[in-house]
């Protein structure tokens, strides 16, 4: 027991380090609407392109579908808790960086409330904000340019209660209950004058994510998972604050704004699985509905979304006492993702692959998995950026006995 102690607390010391790595990365493309969206899933499903959402597993917490936490086993407690270290290179016209920082991605808890009713509850990022822009101003009544710096920081994250009802044996419905929060910073120096005019907003607002699936045999070995999801639309208010300050952060003026409000669209998506219980092959296609929504740029605008991922999952499996353990998993994906995002007339693509592997503890309740993903991001064309990325991401999970009265010696 103080094993498992000591294991949970050195594993929340390492998440809190990482919330406060510093932040070596930048990229343009966060500087639009809500920032960089997260499509990628940090649980098991990562070295699989970040596709699930029409499986359904008692080994781990599934969050693409939130009818899959009908499967988690009985009288068993579940805590993830995922890190992503990224490296990225930068191409463009007369650009040539590197970055790299180290992040906290997810922290989530699973259980299961009654025989049919799963419930898990976390916290992860949805958007974020990172960029820095250097360009020339003219001010009025001169002719000599000022140099502007422009940084944004922040973005929004997701906590999140899901619960997940099986309505017979083939059949589950589940609804995720998310709360969207926080700031979206930007702040601009003009010339040598250290002058700094902050704009500060803050958002909160719920949004709702439903889920079903269908799990049943094809033949005497293969199972079939077929999973669909649903999305709502949500429409972000933001609270905003103006603050010009000098270089000491002495505010020369101060004042709140009227609010600003970011429409998040709807998004379906639906998924299949088909697994023996060694090999496993999952597929899924998100679409988000941008159309018409948040097009109040001069030089972007927002087109639907379309994301498609495959991956391919192999299971060594030990049998006990007429029981089927999970031993070594190894894993390889694939996802192409065109972003809604279109800059300068430019459409984004980004193109990735991956592999996982993910190993058991000797006692099986602790499993390590490491995930590699590299792909690139972006265009070149019309002036842009192309971000070539390599992401690890380390995930830690342990699953215990809960709930079981012990008995007196």
């Amino acid at each position: 027991m103080h094993l498992k102690l000591y294991t949970c607390s050195f594993i929340l010391l390492l998440c809190a380090s990482t919330l406060k790595a510093q932040q070596g990365l930048n990229s343009i493309y966060s500087a639009y609407g809500i920032g960089d969206l997260e499509e990628k899933d940090y649980s098991r499903n990562f070295g699989l392109g970040s596709t699930g959402i029409g499986r359904r597993s008692s080994s781990y917490l599934n969050e693409l579908n939130p009818a899959s936490y009908s499967a988690l086993p009985m009288q068993n407690f579940m805590l993830d808790i995922s890190v992503k270290a990224q490296r990225v290179s930068y191409e463009g016209a007369g650009i040539s960086q590197t970055g790299g920082d180290i992040n906290f991605k997810r922290l989530a808890i699973g259980f299961k409330a009654a025989r049919f009713w799963g419930i898990s509850a976390g916290v992860t990022p949805f958007s974020t904000v990172d960029y820095k822009l250097l360009n020339n101003k003219f001010i009025t009544g001169t002719g000599n340019p000022v140099t502007s710096n422009i940084e944004g920081a922040g973005g929004i994250n997701r906590a999140y209660i899901s619960n997940a009802f099986q309505l017979n044996k083939h059949f589950s419905v589940g609804v995720s209950t998310g709360f969207l929060f926080g700031p979206v910073n930007v702040s601009q120096t003009l010339g040598s004058d250290s002058i700094v005019t902050h704009h500060n907003q803050y958002a909160f607002k719920p949004n709702f994510t439903v889920g079903a699936q269908y799990n049943g045999k094809v033949s005497k070995d293969w199972q079939l998972g077929v999973g669909a999801t649903y999305r709502f639309q949500t429409k972000l208010k933001f609270q905003e604050n103006l603050n010009i300050t000098d270089e000491n952060s002495n505010s020369y003026f101060k004042q709140d704004q009227d609010p600003s409000y970011f429409t998040l669209p709807a998004q379906y998506g639906a998924g299949l699985s088909l697994t023996n219980g060694k090999i496993t092959w999952v597929a899924d296609y998100r679409h988000q509905q941008w159309n018409g929504l948040n097009n109040k740029g001069t030089n972007y605008y927002y087109q639907d979304g379309e994301r498609y991922s495959t991956g391919i999952e192999y299971a060594i499996t030990k049998h006990y006492y007429n029981r089927t353990f999970e031993g070594a998993i190894l894993q390889a994906g694939f996802s192409y993702n065109k972003l809604p995002l279109v800059v300068k007339s430019a459409t984004l693509t980004d193109i990735s692959g991956t592999i996982g592997v993910s190993l058991p503890s000797k006692n099986g309740q602790l499993r390590y998995y490491v995930g590699i993903e590299a792909g690139q991001r972006g265009s070149k064309a019309e002036g842009l950026v192309k971000e070539n990325y390599v992401n690890a991401v380390f995930h830690f999970s342990l699953r215990d006995i809960w709930f079981i009265k012990r008995l007196a010696d």
